[in-house]
């Protein structure tokens, strides 16, 4: 019995600023962005839009060929939770109807907790094959304005229904680890933006990378040369380059650059419009490969490096299962871009100041989006959510 990824999704907000427009304001030419960073634009959520609106917009389309009932767990990652107690699964699981007989729990650790989900979902589904895990990862990465994070804001959400025999991509149970404990990026409660040493946080990357794919081989998994596409954790597209080099040099490769680099190219196109989305990047990395490749990737072997500062690392690998071009939803996904709104920078300063109440009182949240749910109100510091 083969168990892994049966659907995905994902979702982004309506609103994006163009990496031009914050160059401009900074007097320098975009290319530092555009071919720098590797990123062009990057999305800004709306006064009604938050980490569930996004969650519980990815996970809709799950819904068009999928029998919720077969649903008993709901797991949450995110790193930009909305409540110190209540898992922002709840919120979720609400709004999208699903059954009450469901644990739901809420991960965190960085940008890992994604892919502690599902290899957890993983298990669940192995001791329970008839049951479905809804594995949800969603994030807004904020950063103080003029810091050199800035530009590499962005948010989005990713929904993962994870089943046996499933229909995109058969996980492998090979998994290699990398734990330590260091300070490269951290946000203490009392701060509504990340800290983040930003040389010491690539360089923490790369070696997580190294030793987790040590640790995976040792478990008996695919060499670099025997797989066919990577997805990495992007917190800016560029990052992938490093690591792409990272890992064929600590495994020898004898590929030439020009493979190397088309290993990862398909899975980088919606990192670059949309920014990093913290525990979704990699998946939405994923649901890019997958949209955008043009073999038929039916039986190719793709390996996985999550990372998570702080720090946290794990290198896994999947094959993606024939016929899984009938199940994707790349139109949607790719309409949903196109329809997003251009902000200026002027604008986007208003988004970014703008302050969630907290002083207990009815407030009426703006109504921006044009997603299919919003945060339409928060009274007496209950956050109320709503379809549109």
């Amino acid at each position: 019995m083969s168990i892994g990824i049966d659907d995905i999704s994902f979702y982004t907000s309506n609103f994006y600023l163009d990496l031009k427009s914050l160059a401009d304001v900074q007097n320098i030419e975009a290319d530092k962005y555009y071919q720098g960073i590797g990123q062009e634009r990057m999305g800004i959520v709306g006064a009604d839009e938050d980490v569930v609106t996004m969650a519980a917009a990815a996970a809709l389309p799950l819904f068009e060929r999928s029998n919720k009932a077969s649903i008993d767990t709901l797991l949450f990652a995110t790193e930009t939770g909305i409540d110190q107690s209540k898992a922002a699964g709840v919120f979720v699981h609400g709004l999208l109807g699903l059954p009450s007989r469901c644990r739901v729990v809420e991960l965190k650790q960085a940008c890992y907790s994604a892919t502690a989900a599902l290899q957890m979902a993983c298990a669940i589904v192995a001791r329970e094959p008839g049951r479905k895990v809804l594995v949800l990862a969603s994030d807004i990465a904020r950063y103080d304005l003029a810091s050199s994070g800035e530009a590499t804001q962005g948010c989005g959400a990713v929904a993962i229904l994870v089943g046996a025999n499933p229909k995109l991509v058969e996980i492998h149970p090979q998994s290699g680890r990398y734990t330590e404990d260091v300070m490269d990026f951290w946000r203490p409660n009392y701060r509504a933006t990340a800290l983040v040493d930003g040389k010491y946080s690539t360089k923490i990357y790369l070696k997580a990378l190294k030793q987790a794919y040590l640790d995976y081989l040792e478990q008996g998994g695919t060499g670099f040369d025997q797989l066919d596409h990577l997805c990495y954790h992007l917190p800016f597209s560029r990052m992938a380059e490093k690591a792409q080099t990272q890992l064929a040099r600590c495994s020898g490769s004898t590929r030439d650059p020009v493979a190397r680099a088309a290993m990862i190219a398909p899975s980088l196109h919606y990192n670059r419009t949309i920014g990093n989305s913290y525990t979704a990047s990699i998946y939405i990395g994923l649901t890019s490969l997958l949209d955008h490749a043009t073999e038929d990737l039916s039986g190719k072997k793709i390996g996985f490096f999550s990372y998570g500062s702080g720090c946290v690392a794990e290198f896994f690998s999947g094959s993606v299962v024939a016929g899984y071009r009938e199940y994707l939803h790349t139109q949607r996904h790719q309409t949903m871009l196109k329809a997003r709104t251009e902000l200026s920078y002027t604008q986007y300063l208003k988004f970014y100041n703008f302050e969630c109440p907290a002083d207990g009182g009815d407030h009426r949240m703006p109504e921006q989006t044009t997603g299919p749910y919003r945060l339409a109100s928060i009274d007496q510091h209950k956050r109320i959510y709503c379809a549109r």
